[in-house]
């Protein structure tokens, strides 16, 4: 069997289904918890847990993020996938959990979505 949405195998017993869709469970999360870049509860816990400890951690994933936003000036998300050679669904988490820590934000450049630093 295959899931529906990224065409992986599943094995048996394995499946989800969705919306009459048969998921993987990683596309099974991804449909029950989307990434959600304007949460402003998740905004004001990322500002609140930077005040008390002065700094936020990211992961190695994020660090890239933020180098090839500073190196370009922002990049369409398209590019970002390619040049960080990930899933376009882990991307939109990574952009999620910078733009809660305020590190990233998106704006329009010749009518198309771009991410650049905050």
């Amino acid at each position: 069997m295959k899931c529906d949405k990224c065409n992986d195998a599943i094995q048996v017993d394995e499946e989800r289904e969705f919306h009459g869709k048969v998921l993987c469970e990683d596309c099974y999360m991804d449909a029950l918890s989307p990434a959600r870049t304007c949460d402003p509860w998740a905004v004001h816990s990322a500002k609140s847990l930077e005040e008390q400890t002065g700094r936020v951690e990211i992961n190695e994933t994020q660090k890239q993020i933020l180098q090839i936003l500073k190196e370009t000036g922002g990049l369409e998300p398209g590019f970002l996938v390619k040049r960080l050679q990930i899933e376009p669904s882990d991307l939109e988490r990574e952009i999620a959990s910078l733009r809660h820590m305020e590190k990233v934000r998106g704006e329009l450049r010749d009518g198309k979505k771009v991410v650049r630093l905050w």
